[in-house]
């Protein structure tokens, strides 16, 4: 339902899905607080990391001439889905992967209250996505830092293809 939701009630232009938390078994953490904030970070490393691969596809396609649409489209579909992820995801409010890393920096009667947060977090994050707080203040400039950070791991390989 959230997919059809977000569709009519953005006339088409945010789609999202609902997913399912990563269960964690915090038991198997040393110093769970800590050690949260490593675990809460491979969710938007992950997405980063496929960001940096579909753009290094997208690069090398260019460089070596290939002017196939379908493969330039998807290249660029997969680098933009996962910067787009990789941003949403480090929004700080729970359950978002960056809201468990704010709870795991923050002091403890401060991370405490946040964490009180979290079984609202996600209608607060969609509430704020709707009214376009999120796309305008968070995601289109965290977006612009990933693809500037992107080029710049990429700048070495460059010359390669000029």
């Amino acid at each position: 339902l959230m997919p059809l939701l977000l569709y009519f009630a953005t006339q088409g232009a945010f789609l999202f899905g609902y997913a399912r938390p990563v269960p964690v078994r915090f038991g198997n953490l040393r110093r769970p607080r800590q050690h949260m904030v490593w675990v809460a970070l491979a969710g938007p490393a992950s997405n980063f990391i496929q960001a940096f691969g579909w753009a290094l596809l997208l690069v090398s396609l260019v460089g070596f001439g290939v002017d196939e649409p379908f493969f330039i489209e998807m290249a660029n579909a997969g680098l933009m889905v996962n910067l787009v992820m990789w941003a949403f995801n480090l929004f700080p409010l729970p359950p978002l992967d960056g809201g468990r890393i704010l709870v795991g920096l923050l002091p403890a009667k401060p991370a405490r209250m946040l964490a009180r947060v979290e079984p609202w977090g996600f209608f607060i994050v969609l509430g704020l996505v709707l009214a376009g707080v999120v796309g305008r203040l968070w995601l289109r400039p965290l977006m612009a830092l990933g693809a500037e950070a992107i080029k710049l791991l990429l700048s070495p390989l460059m010359p390669l293809f000029n």
